[in-house]
């Protein structure tokens, strides 16, 4: 999960931020693991010291130094944190903590398509969404490409492979940014 940013339109972290009265960071760690996800691995950058308070297990968490570039950064710290697993998965599940209309029937799903060479992401209404399934065999080259607040964006766009998993009718996939974003 990804769940490093700080927040900026938002006006504080959202990992921090409440929706009735859970922490969206605990509210998406649930849905991962409630979706079968296991390990799972959580990016954190600003205010980390107070996000991994929310954690069950505070070893879960992994720091990404360079947090403030950009959600590539915590793309690539969760990717090389993964790699260096001592059996590392066949495939990692990238979710974001902003999105809280996303359930464990969506996570379920996508998981359905785990494999090393998998490329796949939710689609919503056709539109390319969240979260997004990636193959070991990929990490590196995404890791390698992640830059700025794109993260695997670039790469996936230029994948013929790319699987859409029709999430549609689980939820939107919409994303948080700003408080008025819990409310409408």
């Amino acid at each position: 999960m990804l769940a490093a940013g700080a927040g900026r339109r938002f006006g504080r972290p959202k990992a921090l931020v409440e929706l009735d009265g859970e922490p969206l960071l605990r509210r998406a760690f649930r849905v991962l693991t409630e979706g079968g996800c296991d390990p799972v691995r959580v990016v954190l950058g600003a205010q980390a010291a107070e996000a991994r308070t929310l954690l069950p297990d505070p070893s879960i968490a992994v720091y990404a130094e360079d947090w403030a570039t950009g959600m590539g950064a915590s793309l690539r710290a969760g990717l090389r944190a993964l790699s260096r697993d001592s059996a590392p998965a066949d495939a990692v599940l990238v979710h974001l903590v902003d999105l809280p209309g996303i359930d464990a029937n969506v996570i379920s799903r996508l998981r359905a398509f785990a494999s090393p060479g998998v490329v796949a992401r939710a689609s919503y209404g056709g539109v390319p969404g969240h979260p997004v399934l990636l193959g070991r065999r990929w990490w590196t080259d995404i890791a390698d490409s992640a830059r700025g607040d794109r993260g695997a964006r670039d790469w996936l766009a230029t994948r013929e492979d790319l699987l859409l998993v029709d999430c549609s009718d689980l939820g939107s996939g919409a994303d948080v940014d700003t408080p008025s974003d819990l409310t409408t």
